[in-house]
Formats: structure tokens, C-alpha cells, sequence
């Protein structure tokens, strides 16, 4: 084992198809997210007049990179992708969560896909015939809250997609304020943060999760992403003035990517008590005292235009994300990433048919300039 690499807890629960139990009111609380998504999707059509991602509509940079699986990894963390030494293309997709394409001064919690190529195995239900890989992660590792509150949540942001950018503004510097509030005594409000309330930071210090489990291998695990360059990881919690920049994110994107590289290191959160780590329940944060995050891969970017109509056109219009495109050693597991299977499915089939631009899992990255 590499010298510095925490050890794999001893004990852990291997993967079996009864670790899911379906929620009671999963057909409900499905059809309500679904037709949310739908009428997100549906108004934004309206406004912009081309079709954009039901959630996560707006990026602010695409990347184009390598992921190298670590050598001498243990039994435990050698599983599916990572089974063995090797190096696969990726490209990556950072995004802000809400359905519509807002100032940068709204303020929202952020998020990362990834791609990963050339990847050869047994594949997911519906991704047979591909050779990607895709990790889905926000910046939080829990989800925000449970299904049925979620599908909720979901309603308000439907409700709210078609308000004037400037109220949303307002909306976004009050949540920021009482943020700081709950902040300053120890607490942490998702719902605050998911209105807009989310601090002016720099999208580049963020550490990423995929919240949700997902199979991995023989056991069950979370993903994380965090950057570990010593360029990326001083833009950790760094402030950024997004006062007239509507765009300010992706600017500060491409200013980076200009003159330096990035690293992060992808780690897995293996499971080892179901009680304490819920497959279930991602609003349950797995306790890291009982299971650290270990790192199992480095994803590189070199120096590139990180925007560029050719870029955005290839991964920003021409591809999907989803935790379903993959290998079955990495199933999604839990209701919420069961949810995401459709959800994902109708959200992309509505942005090819609308915008004219096919979407389908490439063979390769060859054709997606760097």
C-alpha cells in the first residue's frame, strides 16, 4: 500500500441486491419529480428557445483530461473500474444545480460530471453497448433532503423557473445573509442554499460527491472528488466577486485553466454498518471516523480553453451525464438514484429532439477538443 493512504476499514458489507428496498411511495414521488423536471424543461424551452438540462442547466466550464487508476490498490478499493493500473480519457462538466440559466449572483450549490472512456466490462441495464463510465457529484456529501421533501423542493424550483432574474437576486442575497447567520452558530441550511443562498465562492475549491451510493464491485460505496494541486486547492472557500459578472464563474474557470493544471484526487467512501450508512437515505451523511474517504484514482487537466463553442458544443450540447451510463460493478443504488435513471433519460431525449443535436455515449474523446 502507498505510503500516506489511509487503510480500508476491516470490516466491510458486501454487495447484494437486498441492500434496496423500495420506498413505499417511490411510483408517487417518481411521477411528481418527473413531471417537475418536465415542466422545468418545458418553460425554459419557452424562454430561451432551444432546449437545456431539466437540473444543472448551466455550466461554467467543460474540461478535457485523464483519470489514472492508482497502482497496488487493496482487494477492497481494486473493484470495477479501478481493478487495475491504468489511464482512461475523461472530460468534465462543472455546473450550478438550478433548471434555468441565472446570474452567477444567484448563488447556488454546484456541481461536477465526469466522463470517463474507453472502459470495457459488464455494463448497467440501458448502457449496453457503450464504454463510458459517468460519476454524477455535488458539492455536499448528503443529499439535501429526503424523496418525498425533495419532490417538494423540486415543486418550488418548477414554480420559480420563469421568475424575473432580479427577483431571484434578491432572493439570493437575502438567503446568503441568513446563511451567514445559521453559519455563525454552527449550523447549515440546504434548503437556504438551494434558493440561492450558497456563498460567492470559487467553483474551483470545491470538493464533490456523488451523495447517493453506488455499487462498487464486490461492496458499496460513495464518490467523492477533491482537488489536491496545490493552485486549486488555495481556491478552497476563496471568495469571488460576482457583483456584474452574470458569467463570473466560467470567466474565473477560464482564467485558471489558461496558465495552470488542475488535479483532484478521486476516493471512495466504502460501507461498512447499513444502519449507519443507509442505502436508502442519502440525506444520512456516512460518519468518516467509521470510514474515510480513500483515494483510488488522480484525474489531471492540462492548461486548456476550458470555453470554447467547439467545446460546448461537443460536451456541453452533445453529451449526457448519468449514473446509469456504466459498468454494472457500478450500479446506482437507493431510491434517489433510481429516480435519476428516468429523470436523466427524458431530461436528455428532450434536448435532442428539440435542439436538433444528437446525444449518444462516444466510443471515444478523440473528437472533443482540448
Amino acid at each position: 500500500m502507498s505510503q500516506g493512504r489511509p487503510t480500508p476499514p476491516a470490516s466491510l458489507i458486501p454487495y447484494a441486491p437486498s441492500v434496496e428496498t423500495p420506498h413505499p411511495d417511490e411510483a408517487e414521488i417518481a411521477a411528481q419529480i418527473l413531471d417537475s423536471m418536465r415542466k422545468i424543461r418545458e418553460q425554459t424551452f419557452e424562454d430561451y428557445g432551444r432546449a437545456v438540462r431539466s437540473v444543472h442547466a448551466k455550466s461554467h466550464g467543460v474540461l478535457k483530461g485523464e483519470l489514472r487508476v492508482l497502482p497496488d490498490l487493496p482487494r477492497s478499493l481494486a473493484q470495477g473500474l479501478f481493478a487495475k493500473a491504468a489511464t482512461y480519457p475523461v472530460v468534465m462538466r462543472l455546473s450550478t444545480t438550478p433548471g434555468d440559466i441565472l446570474d452567477d449572483s444567484v448563488s447556488t450549490p454546484r456541481g461536477l460530471s465526469i466522463k470517463v472512456a474507453e472502459v470495457d466490462g459488464e455494463r448497467l441495464p440501458g448502457s449496453e453497448g457503450g464504454r463510458t463510465q459517468d460519476f454524477v457529484l455535488v458539492n455536499g456529501p448528503a443529499f439535501q433532503a429526503t424523496p418525498k421533501l425533495f419532490a417538494q423542493n423540486l415543486k418550488l424550483l418548477e414554480k420559480t423557473t420563469d421568475r424575473l432574474d432580479r427577483t431571484k437576486k434578491v432572493v439570493s442575497a437575502f438567503s446568503r445573509g441568513l446563511e451567514n447567520v445559521i453559519e455563525a452558530f454552527g449550523g447549515e441550511s440546504v434548503a437556504l442554499k438551494s434558493l440561492g443562498g450558497h456563498p460567492m465562492t470559487h467553483i474551483l475549491g470545491e470538493t464533490f460527491y456523488s451523495q447517493a451510493p453506488l455499487r462498487y464491485g464486490d461492496y458499496i460505496a460513495k464518490i467523492s472528488v477533491a482537488p489536491v494541486s496545490p493552485e486549486l486547492k488555495a481556491l478552497k472557500d476563496a471568495p469571488l466577486d460576482l457583483t456584474g459578472k452574470p458569467d463570473g464563474l466560467r470567466e474565473a474557470v477560464v482564467d485558471f485553466f489558461r496558465t495552470h493544471r488542475g488535479e483532484w484526487e478521486l476516493r471512495v467512501q466504502l460501507c461498512t454498518d447499513l444502519e449507519r450508512m443507509p442505502v436508502e437515505d442519502a440525506s444520512v451523511l456516512w460518519p468518516e471516523e467509521e470510514s474515510p474517504y480513500i483515494p483510488v484514482g488522480r484525474i489531471t487537466v492540462a492548461p486548456q480553453e476550458a470555453w470554447s463553442d467547439a467545446k460546448a458544443t461537443a460536451i456541453d450540447e452533445g453529451l449526457s451525464f448519468s449514473p446509469w451510463h456504466g459498468l454494472a460493478a457500478h450500479q446506482p443504488l437507493g431510491i434517489i438514484m433510481r429516480l435519476r435513471r428516468k429523470a436523466y433519460q427524458a431530461s436528455a431525449a428532450f434536448r435532442a429532439e428539440h435542439n436538433g443535436h444528437p446525444i449518444k455515449e462516444p466510443e471515444n474523446l478523440d473528437d472533443v477538443p482540448a
